[in-house]
């Protein structure tokens, strides 16, 4: 399905992200823009913007004389939210979902910590509402409503720490968060214990408790890899 709001280019897109991150074209592989253009059926003005997009995200360079050229996954923006999801989609997933969750657990523990000590009435209010609407949708197999409340809840947890590179991680948060429901690495009903501890971080976060919302928050990045080893082995 073509990303909404992206027209040709984005069904150009939707086809060769996925296929350059899952090693269908392999680092140095040259792309030949022209057999593309007849490939998708779409005008050269179209591949080049679908070319530069992917230049963007660093999976491709343009080099005269040569042509566009896969590069090797270490110069990737792997915290493009896109590649993101191309990789989740892909045979990649358990090692991608690993790698993103590891991130979280070095980073969101210290968020909380400076959470509680940095967040206004409006972001504990906020917090508080996300982890209520995670408990009214934590059973009854609802994922995609508890998923709102989840991704609102971290997105809080990094804005409120005060740090702005930590703020910028939010929708890196929200692409593992969503992988993991639409590619069915949850359970149907989430962890009881786990949104019990989102409760709890929100109250240590509202009482300026910075140990506790660290101690709490890193409690539920290590119930997400032990999910995982069982999930996505």
């Amino acid at each position: 399905m073509t990303t909404p709001g992206r027209g040709l280019h984005g069904r150009v897109l939707d086809a060769l992200g996925p296929a350059i991150t899952a090693g269908e074209y392999p680092p140095g592989s040259v792309l030949r823009t022209d057999e593309l253009a007849q490939r998708f059926d779409v005008s050269r003005s179209v591949m080049r913007e679908a070319v530069r997009v992917l230049e963007s995200m660093h999976l491709v360079e343009s080099r005269r004389r040569v042509g566009v050229t896969v590069r090797p996954r270490a110069a990737w923006n792997v915290y493009d939210p896109q590649v993101i999801r191309w990789r989740l989609a892909g045979a990649d997933r358990p090692h991608q979902l690993r790698s993103l969750t590891v991130l979280r657990s070095a980073i969101e523990p210290v968020a909380a910590g400076l959470a509680a000590t940095h967040a206004t009435a409006e972001q504990c209010a906020e917090l508080t509402e996300c982890a209520l609407g995670m408990v009214t949708n934590s059973r009854g197999h609802r994922l995609e409503a508890y998923l709102v409340h989840d991704v609102a809840f971290h997105r809080v947890i990094l804005a409120a720490s005060g740090n702005e590179m930590f703020a910028r991680l939010g929708d890196v948060v929200a692409e593992v968060l969503a992988g993991r429901t639409h590619h069915e690495v949850m359970f149907e009903d989430p962890d009881p214990a786990a949104v019990t501890l989102h409760v709890q971080v929100a109250e240590a976060v509202r009482e300026g408790d910075a140990a506790r919302a660290e101690r709490l928050t890193r409690e539920i990045t290590v119930g997400a890899l032990q999910e995982l080893d069982i999930l996505a082995p």
